[in-house]
């Protein structure tokens, strides 16, 4: 590995979830299900719930504004902000937009990444391209969503899995061996209605019909996904690791994509990896969507999970179906 080459290196990062608790408890009082139904099906306990008055651009605005002190980054030195989500404020304009004007970002240029649960290593890949090319020095990477907005709260499969919050780190260029060392994305369309939401956009405006039927909230097919997700990730970790020229051996952490933990099980088991070396707070979080690497991230660096020069594999799989992988060598 060159140790003058120029990659993107992760110079601050930070985390929200909203104040807000929703247990297994209080699901069991809204919809046909129970604490045990729920922990053995996904591993989940709580989740957090975004308050009514509050959006997915004030999550974004908040984990950002931690990440750029964490990286003693000014906000007229940003130049770009990325922001992946797939519950923005509005239609459009980009959310991103939005969260560049509340933090003042002046300087920066911003759009939208619409990949679901695998948006956050979309958009890490996007920002890592432009900051390896020199094309911008500073950017910033949110994976945010409001995914409680499309819940159906009559529908046990999957209300119980999501939750809400955002995540953010600022890249920058380095030309050691640290930063980000590959980027993995793929994608298969056949499977986009395996996990969608059917209403809301151009092939079904919003009508009485729509809204009647329910057709604005999330659809999914449980055990298709699960069987997708679980090869998915496992062939992105592999991808990532060789794009890299490293081996599974080679991995300090893992962090996967929260949606569920015996998809995060089963992927882990194919690579041959022990759990204790993989970041899962799913427990307590629930699926984040594109918040879930990021918030993932950030609680293992601020435990004391990852230190200097370690090798950090994450990976990720949503609607789509998209699925991708990033190797990161942690530190500046």
């Amino acid at each position: 590995m060159n140790p003058g080459t120029r990659r993107a290196v992760v110079a601050g990062i930070g985390s929200y979830v909203p104040d807000k608790v929703l247990t297994n408890q209080d699901l069991e009082r809204v919809v046909d299900t129970s604490e045990e139904w729920i922990v053995t099906r996904t591993g989940i306990h709580e989740r957090h719930i975004l308050e009514d008055h509050l959006t997915t651009s004030d999550m974004a605005v908040e984990a950002a504004s931690r990440a750029l002190r964490h990286a003693g980054c000014p906000a007229s030195e940003v130049d770009l902000v990325l922001l992946a989500t797939v519950t923005g404020d509005y239609v459009f304009p980009s959310t991103a937009c939005v969260v560049q004007e509340k933090l003042g970002l002046t300087n920066a240029g911003a759009f939208d990444i619409g990949s679901s649960c695998s948006g956050f290593i979309a958009a890490l890949s996007t920002g890592s391209a432009f900051v390896q090319s020199g094309t911008f020095k500073n950017v910033l990477v949110i994976g945010a969503d409001a995914i409680s907005r499309l819940v159906d709260w009559k529908d046990r499969n999957t209300c119980v899995i999501f939750g809400d919050g955002a995540a953010a780190v600022l890249l920058r260029p380095g030309f050691g061996d640290r930063g980000i060392l590959s980027c993995y994305l793929k994608s298969d369309g056949a499977g986009c209605r395996y996990l969608y939401q059917p209403a809301g956009g151009a092939k079904m405006p919003p009508s009485l019909d729509s809204i009647t039927n329910r057709l604005h909230y999330i659809r999914m097919d449980g055990r298709e996904t699960f069987k997708q997700a679980a090869r998915s990730m496992t062939q992105a970790a592999f991808e990532a690791l060789k794009m890299a020229g490293l081996e599974t051996t080679d991995v300090d952490l893992m962090v996967p994509h929260q949606a569920n933990i015996r998809i995060i099980q089963a992927a882990v088991q194919r690579m041959g990896l022990p759990m204790d070396q993989v970041a899962v707070n799913i427990d307590r979080y629930g699926n984040t969507v594109a918040a879930s690497i990021g918030l993932a991230l950030d609680e293992a660096q601020q435990n004391g999970r990852v230190t200097a020069g370690d090798n950090i594999l994450m990976v990720g799989f949503g609607a789509g179906l998209t699925w991708g992988g990033i190797v990161l060598r942690w530190g500046v």
